[in-house]
């Protein structure tokens, strides 16, 4: 009998061209949770330490504040105190992170949210859907990247470089501000075996944040209160804490975002899931229309179902289980702060913990552009406890607003060319050439 596997070959290859070996872990923790009662969730793993795939204690462990840290080896708060400065140390997990999340929590609520993608996509999502409209093609990868470039330089009011010859922003200019943003993710590549960075490491971090922090200072004093940084300010944010957080922003915020547009706009067309999706669209105008059965091998019901009254969007539900099955930021990690047992296992302080996100997640099944809601996963992909992504609700604007344009028009896409990108933090399409069917 030939196994299920948990999402499509071309996701899988995404994986393994960004990094073999945590390809192959997530794969080993995927099939760990489609193997019940086989021991602990919890295992030890030499050279990386504790690790579980399960979602129940992932959760457990996110939301367990005393146990667990940010800040401790395996943390992404320990790398970011390395390169910003001890006061990461409170504003990540103290008493200034409450004080922060309080603040800030009215930063990007789903309203806000879809007037930033508004505000600085509508022109340039407008030019891509002229392209299709048109009969052309349209490298959605590149789009993404571009789009999230352009999401960066609204949010953190980055200023026209000296000497730029071009409109600002342009592709170009947005394309620039994603690839520092990259640089500054790249730093965190080989850290799953620790966090602790090389001298170097942490001089071109620092590089790169003062590079993409310079037009904060002018930003925060003066920029309207209708954008993000002058929100910042109107919400007592100080300098530090606004540019802590518009770091914070840079690395969370740009590679998963576009890794997630390009992901989920393939798994739509391999799985023959845009079909579903846009049936459902039909349904919600009250028109029962089939869905052809496709996807990939499994036992998954491919049962057409049309939305009742009151169910979410049908593209709103394609973002949650798109992100579920991709999950980009794929592993969370974790310092153990005082002994404790958990999924069975004794746990010492000084310890690490890796979450194996993406293969939490993916143990629910293949994706589905209709699947309900699950308990069991919520949204994973973003975290939880308090450290639950500060903009997620800006992530599935963003993700959403591109689906809307390339689906706009009722008709399905093809893929016409695809390259996978190799050896990144974020597995991600480098390349993917879409035009309507």
């Amino acid at each position: 009998m030939i196994p299920t596997l948990p999402t499509t070959r071309h996701e899988l290859g995404l994986l393994y061209r960004a990094r073999p070996a945590m390809a192959g872990l997530l794969l080993a923790g995927a099939a760990a949770q489609r193997r019940p009662g086989t021991g602990s969730p919890v295992r030890r793993v030499p050279g990386i330490g504790w690790v579980t795939a399960d979602p129940v204690v992932a959760r457990t462990v996110l939301r367990d504040h005393r146990s667990f840290t940010i800040l401790g080896e395996g943390g992404v708060g320990n790398l970011w105190a390395q390169i910003l400065g001890d006061w990461v140390l409170d504003l990540f997990d103290g008493a200034g992170h409450h004080d922060l999340r309080s603040r800030t929590r009215e930063l990007f609520t789903e309203t806000v949210s879809r007037d930033l993608v508004s505000a600085a996509w509508d022109d340039r999502v407008a030019a891509a859907a002229d392209e299709l409209r048109s009969g052309g093609t349209l490298d959605v990868a590149h789009l993404s990247r571009v789009l999230v470039g352009r999401m960066v330089i609204s949010l953190l009011g980055i200023p026209r470089p000296d000497g730029y010859g071009g409109s600002w922003p342009d592709d170009e200019g947005a394309l620039r501000i994603f690839e520092t943003g990259e640089r500054l993710a790249s730093v965190a590549l080989g850290t799953a075996g620790s966090t602790i960075l090389t001298p170097a490491q942490v001089a071109t971090a620092q590089g790169i944040v003062a590079e993409l922090n310079a037009g904060i200072p002018d930003g925060w004093r003066n920029a309207p209160p209708d954008t993000l940084l002058g929100r910042c300010r109107e919400l007592g944010l100080g300098l530090t804490e606004t540019s802590g957080l518009a770091s914070l922003l840079m690395v969370a915020g740009t590679e998963t975002a576009a890794s997630a547009m390009g992901r989920i706009t393939a798994l739509l067309v391999d799985t023959g899931e845009q079909h579903r999706m846009l049936a459902a669209l039909r349904g919600c105008a009250g028109a029962a229309v089939p869905v052809p059965a496709s996807g990939p091998a499994g036992g998954d019901d491919r049962t057409p179902r049309l939305l009742n009254p009151g169910e979410a969007d049908p593209v709103e539900n394609v973002v949650r289980e798109g992100l579920r099955v991709t999950s980009p930021a794929s592993v969370i990690g974790r310092g153990v702060a005082a002994d404790v047992e958990v999924g069975g296992a004794r746990l010492r302080a000084g310890e690490r913990i890796m979450l194996l996100v993406w293969s939490a997640n993916a143990a629910a099944g293949p994706f589905r552009a209709d699947r309900p809601y699950l308990r069991e996963s919520r949204q994973l992909w973003f975290g939880a406890g308090r450290h639950l992504c500060l903009g997620a609700a800006l992530a599935r604007a963003e993700i959403g607003a591109l689906l809307r344009m390339l689906w706009e028009e009722d008709r399905p896409l093809r893929i016409v060319r695809r390259r996978a990108a190799r050896g990144v933090l974020i597995p991600a399409w480098s390349e993917l050439i879409v035009s309507r069917t």
